[in-house]
């Protein structure tokens, strides 16, 4: 049995045996394995995501919280390729190390046969994406969105002249292949456009936004939508 078939089946066999759990060593039999090999793999599923539980001693064992196994994954090959070609295209959008991650715990537990067809899939799409930005920018502006605190930036404009900002963030936009900050400036006390690529420090300070919202960027433009947004 490969690997990504033993994954998902020990992870079946987990689902199975409710509050119970079941033993490292009867795992290993059940799959003709070592203990080693069986405690790897239960590292394996938790590293991507799956709620494992332990509990040691005499009787004690393995298995998956109650209403936390989910049903295998299934994507065609091509809407696997069409995860990865979107990721490794946009290394330089908000929260993209996340994506990434994201999209590797699907590939991890696809079915063999998708997984290879995938792969095979892959290698005939090529992307130049641009080179991202320093994760410590990236890092400290998705924290700041996320939690809207207060960031504090060194900016570079297109003149050349260097400020230090205190930024209230309000979106990411990406327009004509480049990423902006967008947010309210306390400087300027007005909405900025920060280009991400000018930014050369940032750090997130413990000051809370005030509230400034998307409707105070203005009207955005007509083929402009969030990332969640469905086709008509």
């Amino acid at each position: 049995m490969k690997r990504a078939e033993r994954l998902h089946a020990l992870s079946e066999m987990l689902r199975r045996s409710g509050a119970r759990g079941v033993s490292a060593e009867r795992l290993a039999r059940e799959f003709e394995v070592s203990v080693r090999t069986v405690k790897r793999d239960l590292d394996a599923l938790e590293n991507s995501g799956a709620p494992i539980w332990s509990r040691p001693g005499p009787g004690g064992g393995y298995g998956l919280a109650q209403g936390g196994s989910l049903p295998p994954v299934t994507l065609s090959p091509a809407q696997a390729v069409a995860l990865m070609a979107a990721v490794s295209a946009s290394s330089d959008a908000p929260y993209a190390d996340l994506a990434g991650a994201g999209v590797r715990k699907i590939m991890d537990v696809l079915d063999p046969r998708t997984r290879a067809q995938a792969d095979e899939l892959a290698d005939r799409v090529w992307v130049n994406a641009l080179p991202p930005s320093s994760r410590a920018v990236r890092s400290a502006m998705e924290q700041a969105m996320a939690e809207q605190k207060v960031l504090r930036i060194r900016y570079t404009s297109r003149d050349g002249i260097t400020t230090a900002r205190d930024v209230e963030p309000v979106l990411f936009a990406s327009t004509s292949g480049r990423w902006y900050l967008v947010g309210w400036c306390l400087l300027r006390d007005a909405m900025r456009w920060f280009a991400v690529s000018r930014i050369e420090r940032a750090s997130v300070t413990k000051t809370d936004c005030s509230g400034h919202t998307v409707e105070e960027v203005g009207e955005p433009p007509a083929n402009a939508r969030p990332v969640h947004g469905h086709d008509e």
